[in-house]
């Protein structure tokens, strides 16, 4: 049997950010193969260079270093010959490419994998930042993608017609991490001294929070805590509301986010509708459920479509209605729904999704190659 490639990954997140989709895929990735993560660059030498880290299985964390003040033609020329001094030193011969970012095609175009795999977490042309030729980027990407991943149901339709091997991997759990929040009853020093009931998030504090909503929701019942645990990214913490019951505690590992989860009376997601938010599917909503937590979500798309649709979590947007339906979690909520979550997240599973994800890629590194001019027709076609 021959060897299994190696997966070179590019990604615009930092792995050591916050735990999420692409580490519990990746971990998993690099149980039986040799796995690179690379990150964008870190601006701060005058010598372009490589920092290696080898963390997990075989997994290897890729941040490269380059000088500031570059242009974005020099500075992707000089991720390509990183990338490719990477190539060499760690001789990296049969690979295949995963993409998280459309952005790494400006320094990846020139490498011969086996396959290439696009993982679409989100709209990413619609995030705050965005750099305008990301779209082209895109485009780009999906011509050349042997098969494409999408992070949710919604972001699924939005791009189904737009390549002939394309499939909806919606956030997945790892249940028995978040169920451990049933029974702890030591709490973080941080939260322990925050009365209730408390009202509870975690995740990336950003231009997706509704803002305006937890400020109103507090103002409206002072007796209610709301605990905001996550960093704060590409908002300034001015825009952030502040009141004697809201409390900020910051960024947490993954393996703590259990012990908050216990001292919640309602897990939210307070998420605003707009252009960022319209095809998220947050991976919270399964692991809160995990927990044995009531949840209390704006109307997103992805979480509207299954979990409020089986009974499961309870949708408002306004602030009173936000408010009525907080109150009718901490009154109603009982064993059954937990019950109904725990038979819902008995078939789901971080393993499952990527096992289903790796034989996808594995198809797509062994099938025999299309030549470009029949690719492009199946493309235009929607499939051969």
């Amino acid at each position: 049997m021959a060897p299994p490639f190696d997966l070179v990954c590019l990604s615009h997140l930092r792995w050591d950010f916050v735990y999420q989709r692409p580490q519990h895929l990746l971990t998993r990735a690099a149980r039986d193969r040799r796995v690179f993560f690379v990150e964008e660059p870190i601006l701060d030498t005058a010598t372009p260079r490589l920092e290696l880290s080898p963390r997990e299985g075989a997994l290897t964390i890729v941040v490269p270093h380059l000088p500031e003040g570059l242009s974005a033609s020099t500075s992707e020329a000089m991720q390509a010959l990183l990338l490719d001094q990477l190539f060499t030193e760690q001789r990296i011969a049969h690979f295949a490419l995963w993409y998280y970012t459309p952005m790494a095609l400006g320094f990846t175009s020139h490498l011969e994998p086996c396959a290439v795999a696009y993982d679409c977490m989100d709209e990413l042309s619609q995030f705050r930042f965005a750099p305008p030729i990301l779209r082209e980027r895109e485009e780009a990407l999906l011509k050349r993608a042997d098969v494409v991943f999408t992070g949710g149901h919604s972001l699924y339709e939005a791009k189904r017609d737009r390549h002939p091997n394309i499939h909806a991997f919606p956030s997945s759990v790892d249940t028995a991490h978040f169920a451990r929040a049933r029974a702890i009853t030591d709490e973080p020093a941080d939260q322990a001294g925050i009365p209730g009931p408390r009202l509870g998030f975690f995740g990336v504090i950003d231009e997706r929070m509704d803002l305006a909503l937890i400020d109103s929701v507090a103002a409206l019942r002072p007796d209610w805590q709301i605990v905001m645990v996550g960093p704060v990214a590409k908002i300034s913490d001015d825009d952030l509301p502040r009141r004697a019951n809201i409390h900020y505690l910051g960024g947490k590992q993954y393996a703590e986010l259990p012990a908050y989860l216990s001292g919640w009376d309602v897990a939210i997601m307070p998420f605003a509708l707009n252009e960022a938010t319209r095809f998220i599917s947050p991976t919270k909503t399964p692991e809160y459920l995990a927990a044995g937590r009531p949840v209390v979500s704006t109307s997103i798309r992805d979480v509207v479509h299954p979990y409020q649709d089986l009974g499961l979590v309870r949708i408002a947007d306004t602030p009173d209605d936000f408010v009525a339906a907080v109150e009718k979690a901490l009154t109603q909520h009982g064993p059954d729904m937990v019950r109904r979550g725990d038979r819902l997240l008995s078939r789901m599973s971080w393993d499952r999704t990527w096992d289903a994800m790796h034989q996808l890629l594995i198809s797509a590194a062994t099938r025999p190659a299309i030549p470009a001019v029949l690719a492009d027709a199946a493309t235009a076609a929607g499939g051969m």
